[in-house]
Order: structure tokens, then C-alpha cells, then sequence
């Protein structure tokens, strides 16, 4: 019997909510991060997916209608923005169509962004500190911006407001154009990113997430320290880093609740990397990155909203300590982490999503591939609380292994 979009939007969302909240759905819900991989199977480039919005549209909108995945995503956040990038000569990243080649993915570029001696300014007064600071180091259009006042300063008529003449010097208007310009080029994304939505759901799909965020210790150590700056840091400065976290903390929950509060949607994706097995011990991750983090998905949830962290890597060390939230709330995707352990461990309190591992879609064939969602959905799909999903974004996946992923998942994972 066919379904109209509107019926299969609401068998969707039930069957993923179903699988949070731990009760038992129709079938194993499916929902991956398609990455790069429309481009490739729709035979566009990936600098195409940078810098042309109606190719990324084209190609992400038929790459979920062909594999109906029960949660769609919404491609603008991260694809499409190569023109913001040159705008602002952002220096945290390097993309394909600019300092890569057009068909390989987006590279992160770490850096000390924030210095050690630095943290004073960071916690006394933050605002001032990324203006002056760190968007100068960010985003080479706005070095000027290291010649304005400390914005604390300019209070009134004889009492700062001379600090205003800054604004005055050519090169501090040139910044403040490229700010215009960035402007600009964002609420066209956005656009395209609020009528996709739109679009999805006349196909009959719900949205994947609702907002982003991430833990506290995640954003020190991404975005201003460094991975090397912060494990130093941890040593040399670890009270410096527990107040930085702290920080941090309020301005992640505001960014998981506006993002919820815009597109009416409760799922939060929490990526996380530095908190995993490898990078520190249990005792610094109970010391320096959970209270936090475990303080910010207790926020989201007592908002009514679900946190859905990806645990980027192997934390099977920290499954018997990361259960420490409320039951059927939280989503836990995995990257690398023992799946079978997961389910045993966190199964009764947490579903759990992920743990095909990429190297097989690109590398296996189908059979392998059915293999492995088999394995996968006879332990961690006993009685509920699971999600398919691949170990990672799906750049270098097979189209036909991607196809014999979603087909075996929806034929051999319904409850009985």
C-alpha cells in the first residue's frame, strides 16, 4: 500500500524516538551522515559541494530520496560555504576547490589560536578576547581588528569614547566590510538551508538534528588550544583549564538550545574528540572532561531536548561511567568503540548508533557488508534501543555497498 509523505514523516519520527526513548519500533531505525558521498554519486566534485549551493541541494536532496534514510540532513552548515571561507580567508580549515584538490574532503587545521599565557584574558573577559584575539588569528580579513581597544573601555562621552576612532583607520573598515560581506553570503545559505528543510519534509523526512554544540573540553582543545597546548596544559595549567571549561560551559548550552529553538527539532549533535581512549587517562577524563560535558547533556535534557553525542574514536574504557545520565534520553553514536560492550553495558539506560565501520563500505562488498549489519542487529538491536549507522561519514563509501547497507538494515531488522 503506498504511503503519502506525510504518513512516512510521522512512521519516521516515531520509529527514531521510539529507539531513544527506548521502547521497541517497527524496525531498526537508519540514519548515516552522508558526507561527501552525494557528490560522487551524483558525478559532482567535492569543490563542487563547496561552492555551488543549488549542486549541493541537487545532490543531497536525491541522494536521501533514493536511500530514505528515517532522519535526513540538511547539508548547509558545512557544505556550500567555500565563498564565506575565501570572504573571511578563514584559516582553520583547508577544502577542496581552494588549497585541496576538488575531490577530497576538508581538512582541519589545528593551531594555537589562544596562547598558554592568554587564559586571564579568555576568563575575564571573553567577548573582548575573541574580537581582539582570536578572530584576528581565525580569519586573516580580520587582523585589523588586533588594533581596536579593549571593548570594556569605551563606556561614555569623556570615558573612552575616544576608542571609537579605531573604527576610523582604512584597514579596520576594510575587516568591518568583510564582516558585510560574510553577512551577506550567510543569510543566502541560510535560505537554502531553511526551504531544504522545508523540501525534506514534503518528501516525508524528518530532520537528523535539530542544533549543535560541543563539550566544553572539545572546544578549549579544537578551537583555541590546541591538541598539543591543552595536554600540556592539563599538566601545567590544570586548574586554568578546569575555570576554561567551566566557561565554555553556558555559551555550548546557549548554542544547543538556539539551534533547537529555531527548527523546533529535539536532537543535538555533540561530536567529541578529545576525550576518548588514547588521548587521556580515566582519571584526567573524569577530572577534566565529563563533569562538564556530563553538566551540558543534563542541561539539554532538562530543556526536553535529547543530546546526541558521536564518540569519535574507541571509548569502550568509559562505557560503566559515561551511563551516568537520565535513562532514554540520549543517543550515544560510536565510531570505534566495542559495540557489543556498548549495548551490554549502556543498553538499559541509552541507545546506542553507529558501528559499521567505513573501511567496509569502501573497501568490502555487499556480502561483507550484510555481514556485518547482521552481527550488528542481532546484538545491539535485541529489544530496542539501536540505530544503524556506518563508524563515520560516508566520503569514500561504495554506492552498491551503501545500497545493501539500508536495504538489508529495512528487510531483516523488523521486530517480530
Amino acid at each position: 500500500m503506498h504511503k503519502t509523505p506525510q504518513e512516512l514523516y510521522a512512521e519516521r519520527e516515531k520509529r527514531y524516538a521510539d529507539a531513544i526513548a527506548l521502547r521497541t519500533p517497527d524496525r531498526v531505525p537508519i540514519a548515516v551522515s552522508f558526507a561527501f558521498f552525494p557528490a560522487r554519486y551524483c558525478g559532482f566534485t567535492h569543490a563542487d559541494m563547496m561552492y555551488d549551493l543549488d549542486k549541493v541541494w541537487e545532490a543531497q536532496l536525491k541522494t536521501t530520496i533514493d536511500f530514505a534514510p528515517d532522519m535526513a540532513q540538511n547539508p548547509f552548515g558545512s557544505r556550500g560555504i567555500g565563498p564565506l571561507l575565501d570572504i573571511l580567508d578563514f584559516q582553520q580549515l583547508k577544502w577542496p576547490g581552494r588549497q585541496l584538490p576538488a575531490d577530497v574532503s576538508f581538512q582541519f587545521v589545528e593551531g594555537e589560536y589562544m596562547k598558554a599565557d592568554e587564559y586571564d584574558h579568555f576568563l575575564s573577559d571573553t567577548s573582548d578576547f575573541m574580537v581582539r584575539k582570536y578572530w584576528p588569528r581565525l580569519c586573516g580579513e580580520l587582523k585589523a581588528f588586533e588594533q581596536l581597544p579593549p571593548i570594556h573601555t569605551i563606556i561614555s562621552y569623556y570615558l573612552g569614547l575616544v576608542g571609537f576612532g579605531a573604527f576610523g583607520m582604512p584597514e579596520v573598515q576594510s575587516a568591518l566590510k568583510t564582516l558585510m560581506k560574510a553577512g551577506e553570503e550567510i543569510i543566502k545559505s541560510r535560505s537554502y538551508a531553511q526551504r531544504f528543510n522545508e523540501k525534506l519534509k514534503e518528501e516525508g523526512f524528518p530532520s537528523l538534528a535539530g542544533g549543535g554544540t560541543q563539550a566544553p573540553f572539545d572546544t578549549l582543545g579544537d578551537f583555541f588550544r590546541g591538541t598539543k597546548g591543552l595536554m600540556l596544559d592539563m599538566y601545567r595549567r590544570p586548574q586554568l583549564v578546569e575555570k576554561a571549561c567551566e566557561k565554555l560551559l553556558p555559551y555550548m548550552l546557549e548554542m544547543a538550545l538556539a539551534g533547537a529553538k529555531r527548527s523546533g527539532n529535539t536532537k543535538i549533535l555533540i561530536p567529541l574528540h578529545k576525550g576518548l581512549d588514547g588521548f587521556m587517562s580515566l582519571e584526567q577524563f573524569k577530572r577534566f572532561y565529563w563533569p562538564t560535558f556530563r553538566e551540558l547533556m543534563i542541561g539539554i535534557i532538562n530543556e526536553g531536548l535529547n543530546p546526541c553525542p558521536f564518540w569519535e574514536g574507541d571509548c569502550t574504557s568509559r562505557l560503566e561511567f559515561i551511563k551516568d545520565i537520565p535513562p532514554a534520553k540520549a543517543c550515544y553514536s560510536f565510531e570505534a568503540t566495542d559495540m557489543t560492550k556498548a549495548k551490554d553495558i549502556l543498553g538499559d539506560g541509552i541507545c546506542i548508533k553507529g558501528g559499521l565501520p567505513i573501511s567496509v563500505l569502501a573497501t568490502g562488498t555487499p556480502e561483507d557488508v550484510k555481514a556485518h549489519c547482521k552481527k550488528l542487529i542481532d546484538h545491539c538491536g535485541r529489544g530496542g534501543g539501536f540505530i544503524m549507522d556506518a563508524s563515520t561519514g560516508l566520503d569514500d563509501a561504495k554506492p552498491e555497498n551503501v545500497k545493501m547497507m539500508f536495504e538489508f538494515t529495512k528487510e531483516y531488522s523488523t521486530y517480530r
